[in-house]
């Protein structure tokens, strides 16, 4: 009986995920979310990401570096500056759902599941980089907002270079002329940022 209640509540969780991806943003909020825009401020029930978003921003973290569950958790709220804690029941099935695209991996790490992207999935986020830097940047301005943080505008850019930067070394090693090319570049804009 407990495993039926078990399997039933992952049902129900898994299908409440697939129903939150679908529906558009707003349009569960009810007057108060409204009009306190999609970021869901001074509403509970708010919505933070827009459709597919939180998808895309787990699969961004785990792009990163592999990651435990908790840890994804912690990455978010501390990217909006605690304004937004995303639950277990969110970020599991989440992951889940990440592994069953074939856009994520899973291990065993000291006891508990730690999560990596495969090369499908950072193909995906290059595929999806405009919604992925979206929603980067609107982190960046609900962090702004709530921590005084540096402006969003320029922890977007820099956000932006990190996920470019993970992303091409995901592909696989660069060629002698790429590593110069990118090494340049880098030590230009270094030098640009610096004398600004």
């Amino acid at each position: 009986m407990h495993n039926h209640h078990h399997h039933s509540g992952w049902r129900d969780a898994r299908r409440f995920m697939r129903e939150e991806f679908r529906r558009p943003a707003g349009d569960h909020e009810g007057e108060r979310g409204r009009r306190h825009g999609r970021f869901g401020f001074g509403s509970r029930r708010g919505r933070v990401f827009d459709h597919g978003e939180l998808r895309l921003v787990v699969l961004a973290l785990i792009a990163e570096r592999p990651r435990h569950g908790y840890e994804i958790i912690k990455a978010i709220e501390d990217r909006l500056a605690g304004s937004y804690s995303p639950s277990p029941g969110v970020i599991y099935p989440t992951l889940t759902m990440l592994e069953e695209l074939g856009h994520a991996t899973a291990e065993e790490s000291d006891g508990k599941r730690q999560y990596a992207a495969t090369a499908e999935g950072r193909d995906y986020l290059l595929a999806n980089k405009a919604a992925v830097d979206a929603a980067l940047a609107r982190m960046s301005e609900i962090n702004a907002a709530h921590g005084g943080g540096p402006a969003p505008q320029l922890v977007r850019a820099m956000e932006n270079l990190k996920l470019a930067l993970r992303l091409r070394l995901g592909r696989g090693p660069l060629s002698e002329d790429q590593l110069k090319s990118v090494t340049e570049t880098l030590d230009a804009a270094a030098v640009a940022i610096e004398r600004s």
